[in-house]
């Protein structure tokens, strides 16, 4: 009998193959959120991710076409066990994890480096084993004499393609949103050890059989463990690890903090709407009333997470409020846990800019930039031409703020929002606590912009025990911020997160 009447059926072959591609980049897109809570979501997670998937499956396909110069059937096995190391490796992805992640986040101290070495260490072998498998079916494919090798070859690369399209679509629309994480995981290793065990059978490896159906009880048992792990998540949504925690001092007057990834977004309490738990919302609040000067006002919210400012401003009955929260999971969360009453303001599940965008016609007379975390922050809402788009959307007396969070020893990011804001604004101005900051402090600023200043220099205000906030004065514009950097953010080119990174180093 000839070698191409015992080649597997081309169409098997696809098939093995999209499922393998598929698999492979839902671990991918999986590997991001699995990290967003211990290093959270920013270019830098996204890079160290890609390229460590590539790197896995590039050894991967390297190590593949060495297998693939063996005798077909050996081949067919020993890629049948290669793919069952996949499974193993991806089925202990979440214990892994959470067993190296605080370990090594005490001790590296870098923020990038913490990402690089966390993305390798717990997604690198899944990625190197499923890397494997392509070059051996694709040669499989080409050794059929019936078939030519062109089109066998060309049919191969496609199907890879589109396993690799739809694992990313099934990942980022289905499985993340409606199971979560480790149930994906559990999906996409039960997935790995079929094929692993269909290679072996194709490869003639039935001795073995009793081994492979091990290996594959093993893995799928091994997600079963990770999968009733207690996830760090509270609610899995499209855009983030949603974590719900009692602050409370009484139970009886309770206090609730919200945390989005790995970040605090806000701390509300029942009983005090009006009472700001962190400096930035203080700020936030007792400015932009302030800047009002006691009338009504409509407001819109870039970012909504606790509501807490715009729960508290409906509680004073301050105007009309409109919030922009990409996130619907985040603002359940808020109605069912933060006591948010959804009716009292205007709701937008869609991104800020966008929402101002499309809308021309309405005017805001102050408008909140809430959007901030440590090395990671949504891009093109610190624009020239966003903060161009805020100023077109604000009343003639409207006033924009923002927060930001920077080491006063660099300030490399506060410098560059600064001078982008200066730009588009006659006036900006710098607040934050009016205290000296500590070494290696990280220090949370608010910048307030408008056609006219503030009026006042000072304010106190619970947050939530009594803190005085006070607006730097121009020596630390002309002496001090001037030095440090003096770019611009542009939709072309705005490296925010370097500048971030930068200070974040210097700070530590």
């Amino acid at each position: 009998m000839s070698a191409a009447q015992h080649n597997p059926p081309l169409f098997l072959l696809v098939c093995l193959q999209v499922a393998v591609s598929a698999a492979s980049l839902v671990v991918e897109i999986v590997a991001g959120r699995m990290l967003a809570p211990y290093v959270g979501m920013s270019l830098y997670t996204w890079t160290s991710v890609i390229a460590v998937v590539l790197i896995g499956f590039s050894i991967g396909h390297w190590w593949g076409g060495r297998v693939a110069e063996r005798e077909q059937s050996s081949a067919l096995v020993y890629t049948g066990w290669v793919v069952l190391a996949a499974a193993v490796t991806t089925a202990g992805a979440v214990l892994a994890l959470q067993l190296i992640a605080g370990r090594l986040l005490e001790t590296i101290g870098d923020p990038v480096w913490e990402i690089v070495l966390l993305t390798f260490s717990v997604f690198f072998l899944p990625s190197l084993f499923a890397g494997v498998p392509a070059p051996v079916l694709a040669q499989i494919a080409v050794s059929d004499k019936q078939q030519g090798s062109g089109q066998a070859l060309g049919t191969m690369f496609a199907a890879g393609a589109i396993g690799a399209i739809a694992g990313t679509l099934l990942a980022g629309f289905v499985f993340i949103p409606w199971l979560g994480t480790a149930i994906t995981l559990a999906v996409v290793t039960i997935t790995y050890a079929s094929v692993g065990l269909l290679l072996i059978v194709l490869g003639k490896g039935l001795p073995r059989i009793w081994q492979v159906t091990a290996i594959s009880v093993f893995s799928v048992a091994l997600c079963v463990v990770s999968a009733l792990q207690t996830s760090p998540c509270t609610r899995e949504s499209q855009y983030f690890c949603i974590r719900v925690i009692d602050v409370s001092a009484n139970p009886e007057a309770p206090v609730r903090r919200l945390v989005l990834d790995h970040l605090s977004h806000g701390t509300s309490a029942r009983d005090v709407p009006r009472v700001m738990f962190s400096e930035f919302t203080a700020m936030l609040d007792a400015i932009a009333r302030g800047r009002m000067k006691g009338r009504r006002f409509s407001a819109f919210f870039i970012g909504g997470g606790t509501y807490s400012v715009p729960r508290a401003w409906r509680d004073r009955d301050t105007g009309p409020i409109t919030v922009a929260e990409i996130d619907p999971e985040v603002t359940d969360v808020a109605i069912n846990e933060f006591w948010l009453p959804p009716k009292s303001m205007k709701i937008l599940h869609e991104d800020a800019r966008r929402a101002l965008h499309v809308r021309p016609q309405e005017r805001f007379d102050v408008i909140v930039g809430d959007a901030f975390s440590d090395i990671a922050i949504p891009v093109h809402l610190v624009t020239r031409e966003f903060f161009q788009l805020v100023v077109d959307r604000l009343e003639d007396d409207g006033v924009f703020l923002m927060n930001v969070v920077d080491f006063p020893e660099r300030m490399y990011a506060l410098a560059a929002i600064y001078n982008t804001l200066k730009v588009v604004f006659p006036e900006v101005e710098i607040w934050t606590r009016a205290s000296r900051p500590r070494p290696n402090e990280q220090r949370v600023f608010v910048l307030v912009a408008g056609r006219q200043a503030t009026r006042f220099s000072s304010v106190v205000v619970p947050a939530p025990d009594l803190t005085r906030f006070s607006a730097l004065d121009e020596a630390f514009y002309s002496e001090v911020l001037s030095q440090r950097n003096d770019a611009i953010l542009t939709d072309d080119h705005a490296p925010i997160e370097r500048f971030l990174n930068q200070s974040w180093l210097v700070g530590h």
